[in-house]
C-alpha cells in the first residue's frame, strides 16, 4: 500500500505542476507583436531603430527588458525625452505593457535601438530579433527592414514663416 501511495502522490504532484505551469504562462507567450519593422539607413550608418506594437493578452503587466540581434553589436531599449525644449534619446531599463493593453514603439518615442550595425540593412531583408522579458522568457521575431522615405514626417503640414 505504501508504494501505491507514493506513486499516486507523485502522479498527482506531476499533474498539479503541469496545471500550474499552464495557468501561469510566461511573459513572451502573452505578448502579440504587430507592425514590426527596422528602419533602413544609408550605407555607412552605424545605428537604426526598430518599431512595433506590443499587445499584452494577460491579466498582469509584462516588462520588455531587452532585445538581441546578430545585426548589431548592441541592442538597447530607448525613449525620447524633452530636455529644456531639446528632444534627446535615452536608454531605459524596460518597457511596460499593461494588462490587456498595447504599447506602441514608434519614431520619436519608445523604440529598440540597434547600435554598431554589423551589415548594411536594406529594404526587403528580414532580421532575426529576440525580445527578452522580465521573467526570463524570450520571443523570436523575423523583422522586415523598411525604407522610410521621409523620416521627418509630412513636411507639407509645416508652416514656414519668412
Amino acid at each position: 500500500m505504501r508504494f501505491q501511495f507514493n506513486v499516486t502522490s507523485t502522479f498527482i504532484t506531476a499533474c498539479l505542476s503541469i496545471l500550474s505551469f499552464n495557468a501561469f504562462a510566461n511573459d513572451a507567450s502573452s505578448i502579440d507583436v504587430d507592425n514590426a519593422y527596422i528602419r533602413e539607413v544609408p550605407p555607412g550608418a552605424m545605428a537604426t531603430g526598430s518599431f512595433l506594437t506590443l499587445k499584452n493578452n494577460s491579466d498582469q503587466e509584462v516588462r520588455l527588458v531587452g532585445a538581441t540581434s546578430n545585426a548589431a553589436k548592441k541592442v538597447e531599449l530607448h525613449t525620447h525625452i524633452n530636455d529644456n525644449g531639446v528632444m534627446k534619446m535615452r536608454q531605459i531599463k524596460y518597457i511596460s505593457i499593461d494588462a490587456h493593453q498595447e504599447t506602441k514603439l514608434q519614431p520619436g518615442g519608445l523604440h529598440i535601438m540597434f547600435i554598431g550595425l554589423q551589415k548594411e540593412l536594406k529594404e526587403g531583408q528580414t532580421i532575426p530579433v529576440t525580445l527578452k522579458f522580465k521573467d526570463g522568457s524570450q520571443k523570436e521575431l523575423a523583422v522586415p527592414v523598411k525604407s522610410v522615405m521621409n523620416p521627418m514626417g509630412n513636411m507639407n503640414n509645416m508652416h514656414h514663416h519668412h
